[in-house]
């Protein structure tokens, strides 16, 4: 392992040496980005890699006298693979109809079993539980977003991005050469259990395991997963070019472009970031010319400017390569690069062209994306560009019906690809210690597929009911496909392999508005300036809570599980007094939502609804969600209820491709377990596999740890 970590140090470098100019640029979720001095990232990688190669000698004298990185245990290697989403209940059946049939050997040599799920059972939720063995009380992830509590507004759970200006000379109180900075902060708590096998001189090679943005530091490799933003500072942002006037501007995810057309051409300048140069809001673009070649039914993308031009052809309903953009600012020589991919829906009677969101460029990062940063360079060097986005498969895209599900399904495939290239690559330089790679094509397809396996999900009307009927099952199929070609790169005798999800899935067929049904009884008042609906004379709030009166509101949502209570020793405006008015304001809810019937089906929609001060006791419940929704399977939060909104109806159809969900009482939708050993208990806990890791490897599980090795 050793030999093959100086060579990975050693290509990186190279791998440096003949790549493309470096970025110039750092990048947050809604904060815009912060120039940075030219090749400050890669140079600095440049002399970490040789830093390494200069201590090494050192390094080994220090281990071979402390015995620090020696395994004390039998297992020398811990394969986790993550598949996110997986369904115990579809992969019970996918095994005994004969389409897994490479797990269900797994599983009849060692383990198969439900894995309990964390509260709420959410990824960023869950995947931040398996990372530090602890609950949400105590790594402070509830949902994929929260409010601030100072303007009620929403933010990222996992991540804080902050910028400002730094004076390169200060003298007394003067400053000279300002400019901006922007720093990142990952807002998970605890620590991660391949951070406790370093501090152990145990290595690990960790790939797009969610809520690692932005990359600690440990004794090991990461590339971040989920929560790292596209160029644009968002967490996906699509573009679609077309002529046909009937289509709108998406709800969410992207920007609906309409194009005029010269005979066989069209202008198509593609947006990137803010220009940092600019003192208005003016985002930096790239010129792109479209040609329509008829008889060959393909498109020419002509992209950038005159002697500095891309071209490329594409068929229809094809996707291009990963193509560069370089975009530059008005003022100075600042530039930033990053990568999309293209594909055309059509070009008669209407064109439609689709992008991508921008993703960062791997391979010139402009803001850390791994660790160390080389790492992701090392990897798109060696196997060409890949989706760096932390959502990267374009679920708004298809619910917006921008794409269609083909175009959907072969984008999963190629990302899909492209984390199996890495695994293999991880498989390969890892032979000791630990590899975790997760894949979250299951989770995805799940989500935009479900409504296939059932004939009355109201997501079907208007829509193919044929052609994706068996996509979850062949998707569950090609992780099985996977698990075979990972065990033939194992050794039984000191190998050890996992396979795992963080929750599993069920249909969303019904949305539940609470902040209606909070409005309704008189929990959440809306201001006397928010819109009246005509028809019902109810009030009316937009996204984001945007109407509702503070000082008369004792509770909210936002986000997928959770609600508030406008506590005064909380929130900026909150009326609810700590003690027993907040214990008889909780009480009450829960009571009352406890008894709430579906008038479509006249059927209770909570298993149970969650006091999160008797289900947490970790440092940071203050923070949470005061209430989690334990809907029962079909049900979820509506969309706008995620998004802070107050219709008029508490209870809606959900019509969108999304049409499987998990957000939901946790005991319901459990993950799913596979092991190449027997495990000793029948209910596995998604925080038992930190302390497993810990263990098979002969170091100490930390007191703070609440789960329990399985072995």
């Amino acid at each position: 392992m050793k030999s093959k970590k100086l060579l990975l140090c050693f290509a990186v470098a190279m791998a440096w040496l003949v790549g493309p100019e470096p970025a110039h640029a750092y990048i947050g979720p809604g904060a815009g980005f912060a120039f940075l001095s030219g090749g400050l990232v890669l140079v600095g990688s440049l002399f970490l890699a040789i830093g390494i190669l200069a201590i090494y000698p050192l390094k080994m004298i220090y281990r071979f006298v402390t015995g620090k990185g020696r395994i004390k245990g039998d297992t020398k290697r811990l394969v986790i693979i993550g598949f996110d989403g997986m369904d115990p209940r579809l992969a019970q059946r996918f095994m005994d109809e004969g389409r897994m049939p490479n797990m269900k050997a797994l599983a009849d040599e060692g383990t198969f079993s439900p894995l309990q799920t964390s509260y709420p059972s959410m990824s960023p939720v869950a995947w931040s539980s398996f990372a530090t063995g602890v609950d949400s009380s105590r790594h402070n992830i509830f949902d994929f977003i929260t409010r601030d509590p100072c303007t009620y507004l929403p933010i990222l759970s996992s991540t804080e991005i902050t910028t400002g200006e730094k004076a390169l000379i200060k003298i007394g109180k003067k400053e000279f050469f300002k400019r901006p900075t922007s720093s990142m902060r990952l807002l998970r708590k605890g620590t991660p259990w391949w951070k406790t096998l370093g501090e152990k001189g145990i290595f690990s090679n960790i790939i797009r395991v969610p809520i690692t943005f932005p990359p600690e530091e440990f004794n090991g490799v990461c590339l971040s997963g989920m929560c790292v933003p596209d160029l644009k500072g968002t967490q996906g942002s699509f573009t679609f070019w077309t002529t046909d006037p009937v289509l709108s501007g998406p709800d969410a995810g992207g920007d609906v472009l309409m194009v005029g057309r010269s005979g066989d051409t069209m202008r198509c300048p593609i947006t990137g970031p803010q220009d940092p140069s600019a003192n208005e809001i003016s985002p930096m673009r790239i010129p792109m010319r479209v040609d329509v070649l008829t008889e060959d039914e393909k498109i020419r993308l002509t992209i950038g400017t005159k002697g500095n031009e891309q071209v490329i052809e594409l068929g229809v309903k094809d996707y291009s390569e990963w193509i560069t953009l370089e975009f530059k600012s008005k003022k100075g020589k600042a530039k930033v690069t990053g990568i999309a991919r293209f594909y055309c829906m059509g070009t008669s009677p209407e064109f439609g062209l689709y992008m991508t969101p921008i993703n960062i460029d791997p391979s010139n990062p402009a803001m850390p994306i791994a660790h160390p940063t080389v790492y992701s360079i090392y990897l798109a060097k060696k196997h060409g560009p890949f989706a760096t986005l932390g959502l990267a498969e374009d679920t708004w895209a298809l619910n917006e019906r921008i794409i269609d599900e083909e175009a959907f399904w072969k984008q999963a495939l190629n990302i899909w690809q492209e984390r199996r290239s890495q695994l293999f690559d991880a498989l390969d330089k890892t032979p000791k210690g630990s590899v975790v790679c997760v894949f979250d094509g299951t989770d995805r397809v799940s989500h935009m597929f479900h409504r296939y396996l059932d004939p009355s999900h109201p997501a079907n009307e208007g829509k193919d009911t044929e052609w994706g009927k068996d996509k979850v099952a062949e998707i569950y199929g090609i992780a099985d496909d996977l698990v075979a070609e990972v065990r033939k790169k194992l050794n039984p005798k000191r190998d050890r392999l996992m396979i795992i999800s963080d929750h599993g899935f069920c249909q969303f067929k019904r949305g539940i508005n609470l902040n209606a049904w909070l409005r309704d009884n008189d929990y959440l008042v809306l201001k006397e300036s928010a819109p009246v609906d005509a028809e019902s004379g109810k009030r009316i709030s937009r996204d984001w809570l945007q109407d509702v009166d503070w000082h008369k509101t004792k509770a909210f949502s936002l986000g997928l599980t959770g609600m508030f209570i406008n506590r005064a020793a909380r929130e900026r405006d909150g009326i609810v007094a700590e003690g027993e008015e907040f214990k008889a304001v909780k009480a009450e809810i829960v009571d009352k939502l406890s008894r709430l019937v579906d008038p479509k089906t006249n059927e209770l929609i909570f298993r149970e609804v969650f006091d999160a001060e008797k289900i947490f006791t970790g440092p940071y419940v203050f923070q949470a969600p005061d209430l989690f929704m334990g809907y029962k399977r079909g049900y979820r939060n509506s969309w706008d209820c995620a998004t802070g909104a107050c219709p008029v109806e508490v209870f809606s159809d959900n019509t969108k491709s999304w049409s499987g969900d998990h957000c939901i009482d946790p005991r319901e939708v459990p993950g799913v377990l596979f092991s190449d050993t027997p495990i000793n208990t029948d209910t596995p806990n998604l925080m038992d596999l930190g302390p497993t890791a810990l263990k098979l490897f002969g170091t100490d599980v930390p007191a703070n740890m609440q789960g329990k090795p399985l072995f």
